[in-house]
């Protein structure tokens, strides 16, 4: 087993495609070892090189609705509000509240981080 740092987008792309051939390895065993190192490396290379912005807190939201199959009439329950109020929210003419923060939070399990986030709000 040969390691080295990743620097280049070749060293990145020579240890993707190592990974791809030992990725059935078994634990207890050196190419599961270095499986675990390539990626770890492979990780770290990504998060420098290739950083994921988050996204805007309605669109988070709007994917997240998407992802567990709920409507907005869903979201009433969660909200405690009536439909106005969410048309409103997932129209970006009013900013989230922390009480919709948390209820998102709670029930979407969408990271707060993601819904304190600012957003432009649209003029009515």
């Amino acid at each position: 087993m040969h390691i080295k740092p990743l620097h280049t987008n070749d060293d990145y792309e020579n240890a993707l495609k190592r990974i791809e051939l030992i990725m059935d390895a078994q634990p207890d065993c050196d190419e599961f070892d270095e499986l675990d190192i390539l990626s770890t490396l492979v990780e770290s290379f990504e998060e420098k090189n290739f950083p994921m912005e988050t996204p805007n807190p309605i669109d988070a939201i709007k994917f997240r609705m998407e992802q567990l199959g709920i409507d907005r009439s869903d979201l009433q329950g969660i909200l405690h509000c009536g439909r106005g109020r969410i048309s409103e929210v997932l129209n970006k003419k009013r900013p989230l509240s922390l009480d919709m923060i948390r209820a998102f939070t709670h029930e979407l399990h969408i990271p707060s981080d993601v819904l304190v986030k600012e957003y432009q709000l649209k003029d009515c």
